[in-house]
């Protein structure tokens, strides 16, 4: 059973194949030991702030870093990271968005709210896969986050 309070990274994609492939990546690289899915806003919204099903989650263990897809159900990856850079809790949080959109106004708008990355997904798998690998090289290995 995978260890809630531990996650390095929160993975919010609800495509099953993408999700396999961007944790496929980050594993061949022996970058992340925990990675936690969830498949649409709602379910990361309540990851992040311990309600539902993750009621009894440590909130002072968050993720290392947020990958975060935009065309999600029930909640828009848009929406996710409004609640998460307008709350002082999470606002620190790193948040890359890993996503098929290349439309300027999802650019623009994932900016105007704090995102820290916007990467458009490769269409081909091995630029896809070399991707992954190198957007988690940064950001477990590279980045600096405040304590």
């Amino acid at each position: 059973m995978e260890n809630l309070n531990a996650v390095e990274i929160l993975l919010v994609e609800d495509n099953p194949q993408d999700a396999e492939l961007m944790i496929r990546a980050l594993h061949k690289q022996k970058l992340a030991n925990q990675i936690h899915v969830t498949e649409d806003g709602a379910e990361a919204l309540d990851y992040l702030f311990c309600k539902g099903k993750y009621f009894d989650r440590d909130f002072s263990q968050s993720p290392k870093v947020i990958f975060l897809d935009l065309k999600l159900p029930k909640v828009s990856g848009l929406e996710v990271l409004q609640e998460l850079k307008s709350n002082p809790l999470t606002k620190k949080l790193p948040v890359v968005v890993v996503t098929s959109s290349r439309e300027d106004p999802d650019i623009k708008k994932a900016y105007e709210l704090g995102v820290n990355s916007y990467v458009v997904k490769p269409v081909n798998f091995d630029d896809f896969f070399r991707a992954m690998s190198q957007i988690g090289l940064y950001w477990l290995l590279v980045n600096e986050v405040p304590k």
